[in-house]
């Protein structure tokens, strides 16, 4: 199948890494072309040249996306650089773990400030496009109870009210918002392959409550992504897509 992502441009917040990563090397794989953004010049190089291996136009730089004025303006330096933007996604995030004030202000400075920044810059720049597509990221924690009161659970819910909010907003103006509701993901640089170093036995539980036997890997949760933001899904807006493996054991209504 054909998902139309030859020739579009995407715009990819804290993509050095882990999923972001992935997300921009499938996406290029599709022929879409990638401006993305990481903390670490070095990290934003090295995906960028693995990116660029597939033909497509590609565009980065060290930011800090907890920079309210740095984020918008990379936006606007990256759009510019691509010619437009089509797809719109923020990977940055941090689970604190502790139910405290600086635990509920991390998870804030570092995730739900930085997406909804970086939407109000990206969208002047999604309006000119004729499949303009928000992917926003939550997490099973949000829709089940997962290791006591925390803020990244908290937060995470409040992003699949938000994503619902923008999709009835925009949906007028040809701009799809779509939630994707991961659960455990493993990747070399990502959290979960140090708790499987760190702490084997927790690592072990949480595999053991996966129907599947395993935890999803950075290119298929890629993958939904690029397929949920791609034109081969362009009726889909509002959606919270679950993929956890059967992770969560709720009944998806």
């Amino acid at each position: 199948m054909d998902l139309g992502l030859k020739g579009r441009k995407a715009i990819l917040i804290g993509a050095n890494a882990s999923v972001g990563r992935h997300t921009a090397e499938v996406l290029a794989q599709e022929g879409c072309h990638v401006a993305l953004c990481g903390r670490t010049q070095d990290k934003v190089d090295r995906v960028i040249a693995t990116v660029k291996d597939f033909g497509v136009e590609a565009f980065g730089k060290a930011v800090d996306a907890r920079d309210a004025q740095a984020l918008p303006a990379f936006i606007d330096e990256a759009a510019a650089a691509l010619g437009g933007c089509d797809i719109f996604i923020s990977f940055v995030s941090a689970n604190p773990g502790e139910d405290s004030d600086d635990g509920w202000m991390t998870v804030m400075n570092a995730d739900i400030l930085p997406l909804s920044r970086g939407i109000r810059a990206a969208l002047p720049h999604l309006q000119k496009s004729d499949a303009g597509s928000i992917v926003t990221l939550s997490s099973t924690g949000a829709v089940e109870e997962f290791m006591g009161p925390q803020p990244y659970n908290a937060l995470k819910a409040a992003v699949i009210n938000y994503s619902s909010a923008l999709a009835q907003k925009h949906a007028a103006d040809g701009i799809r918002v779509n939630c994707l509701i991961p659960g455990p993901i493993y990747t070399d640089d990502g959290p979960w392959a140090g708790i499987k170093s760190g702490m084997p036995d927790f690592y072990d539980m949480i595999l053991s409550q996966i129907p599947m036997g395993r935890m999803c890997s950075g290119e298929e949760i890629g993958k939904a992504i690029a397929f949920v933001a791609s034109p081969a899904c362009r009726f889909m807006t509002g959606a919270g897509v679950v993929v956890d493996g059967g992770f969560t054991k709720r009944v998806q209504f």
